[in-house]
């Protein structure tokens, strides 16, 4: 399978209408809280040691296994988030588009995602056996066959129907073998706080995308903020997805995780994708990433 680092970037011609519909999930990080001195030996950006920042590298590394291991752990999680796509124009400037919505996850094969913004109100569902996504505003929905797993519908979605759900691989089994065979650099950069929880900070570098994730330390060490950047596009334009409010197990709210379509609304077939979302004329993709 191949990385959603990659992919995304790569792919970010095709995604930007499908932006977070089953957003960006942070991998979970499992991390114990660290006191001040042994933040203070930390590694930062810059440092000069190559035995420190190897070492930093290897803790780096560490946390995200032990992310990855916590995550699949997690049969049933939920949460809520915010998220800001940067788009640069042929003129290289640089705007954003801001998008709020919720997510629940039931492993192995169910996925409700909401997602508002200014120009659209969408909501994707997975049953295990199809995969829909609904337009409210537009009141027309599309459906795809994608029997299996969360695994399974994350390769249907960017092989055969060709939308990749950026950062999808994110919700997988096994998030450390999907991103860290590409990973060339690694940092641990101590501790951040993002929304008033202390995290645990990290940074990883690809050869085309770096990115970094905020962790919560203490005993729910869930992620609170994701951040993908594309080196090689001009401008290089960020990715960021800030998440809260997080659920797991029993807390986790009950659902059946089917769709039932409104009498008013109009089937789609998985061809009209490209037009699902909604965005103004000014961030059409033609004039998106210079022309690419």
């Amino acid at each position: 399978m191949q990385s959603t680092m990659r992919k995304v970037m790569r792919d970010m011609r095709t995604w930007v209408p499908l932006v977070a519909l089953a957003t960006t999930v942070g991998a979970v990080g499992m991390s114990t809280t660290r006191n001040a001195e042994a933040n203070a030996q930390r590694t930062i950006a810059g440092a000069t040691d190559t035995s420190d920042t190897s070492a930093a590298a290897a803790n780096a590394k560490k946390l995200f296994k032990a992310s990855s291991d916590f995550m699949a752990a997690q049969k049933a999680f939920s949460f809520d988030y915010d998220s800001y796509l940067e788009v640069v124009t042929k003129e290289n400037q640089k705007v954003g588009l801001a998008s709020s919505g919720t997510m629940t996850v039931n492993r192995p094969d169910k996925i409700r995602a909401s997602r508002k913004g200014g120009f659209a109100n969408v909501e994707f569902v997975f049953d295990g056996k199809t995969a829909t996504m609904f337009g409210k505003n537009a009141k027309v929905y599309a459906q795809v066959d994608a029997p299996g797993t969360i695994d399974q519908l994350v390769d249907v979605l960017r092989t055969k129907y060709r939308r990749p759900i950026p950062g999808a691989d994110l919700l997988m089994s096994d998030v450390y073998s999907q991103l860290m065979p590409e990973v060339a650099d690694a940092k641990d950069l101590g501790s951040g706080v993002i929304g008033g929880v202390e995290c645990d900070h990290l940074a990883f570098r690809t050869k085309e995308v770096d990115w970094q994730i905020w962790i919560a330390q203490g005993s729910r060490p869930y992620p609170c903020r994701y951040v993908i950047t594309s080196t090689q596009v001009n401008g290089a334009p960020q990715y960021t997805t800030d998440l809260r409010t997080w659920k797991t197990g029993a807390e986790v709210a009950s659902d059946r995780f089917t769709f039932n379509a409104p009498a008013d609304a109009r089937k789609l077939t998985p061809a009209d994708l490209r037009d699902f979302d909604e965005l103004p004329v000014i961030f059409s993709i033609k004039k998106t990433y210079g022309g690419r």
